[in-house]
């Protein structure tokens, strides 16, 4: 997998939530270009385990690490471990998230703060943990939002707000960090077959229907949608490129 001339050869990347799905579909994708990953995950020991031997298996090189990163203590210890592992940080994907739809009436305080802590703070510590570990060179923070930030369909509000708040927190942190040559761009996807989306009951229905229907390419997103441009913001093809909000979502608007 791993090859001397990848164009993130000698770097090393931090993907949170990437036990499965886009994440998993990110930390391999980059390794395959020559990155070394750390694979963080939450619950899934089992899944992540699994994207490391696919990665190592490959020649690359992976570990994983559990983290809530919803939690101070556990995303500090991450990147000790990074540390600790290969020395330096040079690519930040924030991908771990958690979504709850619900109409106004069912919405909770519990749900609120569970999807802000993880979406929103999550994110922002992340990212203020990161910044501390980027030598003088900077290095590349991609977030994971949502077409929602734009689209805000009914019954997604918090949810929709939580990407909302990560979209401005791109723009707020690319032009807070760009004098120091870290560049922060965020990747907007729409509707993408996830094991997410098949536990959330998503994958097939009326819901996909309405959406296959509304996007000009005819079709939800897959995950080889959108780790190549993952790799294109990780990696210097996008070295002037910060505070972006880029949408891969097959055309719906």
């Amino acid at each position: 997998m791993a090859n001397g001339n990848g164009k993130l050869q000698g770097k090393t990347a931090v993907v949170t939530g990437a036990s499965k799905g886009i994440g998993a579909g990110i930390a391999k994708a980059l390794a395959s270009e020559g990155a070394r990953v750390v694979v963080n995950y939450s619950s899934s020991k089992e899944g992540a385990d699994r994207v490391v031997a696919e990665i190592t298996g490959k020649g690359g090189e992976a570990i994983a690490v559990q983290g809530d990163m919803s939690r101070q203590a556990d995303i500090a210890n991450l990147f000790a471990e990074t540390e600790k592992a290969y020395g330096k940080l040079d690519i930040l994907v924030n991908n771990a998230g958690i979504y709850e739809f619900a109409p106004l009436e069912g919405i909770t305080e519990e749900s609120f703060h569970k999807q802000f802590n993880l979406n929103v703070l999550g994110l922002l510590l992340a990212t203020k943990e990161a910044a501390t570990r980027f030598g003088a060179e900077g290095g590349s923070i991609i977030n994971l939002s949502s077409l929602v930030s734009k689209t805000t369909p009914a019954n997604t509000s918090v949810y929709s707000a939580t990407k909302a708040a990560a979209d401005a927190l791109t723009g707020s942190f690319a032009k807070e960090l760009g004098p120091r040559n870290i560049r922060v761009n965020a990747i907007n996807p729409g509707m993408i077959e996830t094991e997410g989306l098949q536990s959330a009951g998503f994958a097939e229905g009326d819901f996909r229907k309405w959406i296959e229907a509304h996007t000009p390419m005819g079709r939800i997103g897959q995950t080889d949608d959108i780790y190549p441009t993952a790799v294109y913001l990780a990696s210097s093809d996008s070295k002037y490129m910060t505070g972006e909000t880029l949408v891969l979502a097959g055309g719906l608007r």
